[in-house]
């Protein structure tokens, strides 16, 4: 069984800093880390791996500097790791980004599963995996909190809803989101770690992925920040006191003229 995991490398900070003129992420300077729902990924696609056999392909568009993701996810089970890597796919919103996976995933060949964290902690849109099967034209089930049975055709998991959870089969292959309560990833051994100290990370840039030069970058990306700015504090509250007669009355009073 091949799988696939895509991972972002996000700021390992809540002092998330603005490009003024792009208004994209400013990345230089700050310390990085895997995205936090991204370790559900790589873990769950490691012990698919160890029960089904086969080997699992981690993969990250982003700067030079997110082999070092690459590299700490091969430390955790992986086997293989691409970086997706070229200006050309600065400012990508998260269509443009979904696009640029999608071709480089057209290019690894075949798989069985694609496996993603639920969204990214720096954007929270969590439309990146959904698009890479809108790409493929595959299967997706999102928020999937279990991965109930699989097969070499097909799969059954646990989709996590408000009011609990759905049981869905899809046929293979497929992309899944994953959520934090579907296991507690693992910390790197030290073999791990002596094999990511060694492994060779493949890098396309966009000429490799033969992409569509339209479809990349802030030129290919349908959506933009126009504006961002904090919001203004909420005003305080009016309280009100009584017994609970008079304060009911005085409530009705007070939202018949907001709603009137």
């Amino acid at each position: 069984m091949h799988i696939i995991v895509c991972i972002k490398q996000v700021p390992n900070t809540t002092d998330v800093r603005i490009d003024p003129v792009t208004n994209t992420l400013i990345r230089d300077g700050v310390e990085s880390v895997i995205n936090p729902f991204d370790a559900y990924a790589i873990e769950e696609a490691v012990r698919l791996k160890e029960r089904l056999g086969g080997k699992v392909t981690v993969i990250t568009m982003g700067p030079p500097q997110a082999e070092n993701a690459l590299k700490e996810a091969i430390s955790l089970g992986c086997d293989e790791a691409l970086l997706v890597s070229d200006r050309k796919f600065a400012g990508s919103d998260t269509w443009a980004t979904s696009y640029t996976l999608c071709a480089a995933i057209k290019k690894i060949g075949a798989f069985d599963i694609i496996i993603c964290g639920k969204q990214a902690s720096d954007g929270d849109t969590a439309q990146v995996g959904p698009g890479i099967s809108t790409h493929l034209n595959i299967p997706q089930v999102t928020y999937v909190k279990k991965i109930e049975d699989i097969s070499a055709t097909a799969a059954k998991v646990e989709r996590m809803t408000e009011e609990g959870y759905d049981i869905i089969e899809t046929p293979l292959p497929c992309l899944l989101t994953v959520v934090k309560e579907i296991n507690t990833p693992r910390l790197p051994s030290l073999r791990g770690l002596m094999k990511a100290k060694s492994a060779k990370v493949l890098k396309w840039n966009a000429q490799d992925l033969g992409a569509d030069p339209r479809s990349l970058g802030l030129d290919g990306s349908p959506t933009r920040v126009i504006r961002i700015f904090t919001p203004a504090p909420r005003k305080g509250g009016e309280i009100l006191k009584g017994d609970a007669a008079d304060i009911s009355k005085e409530l009705v009073e007070l939202l018949k003229d907001v709603v009137v």
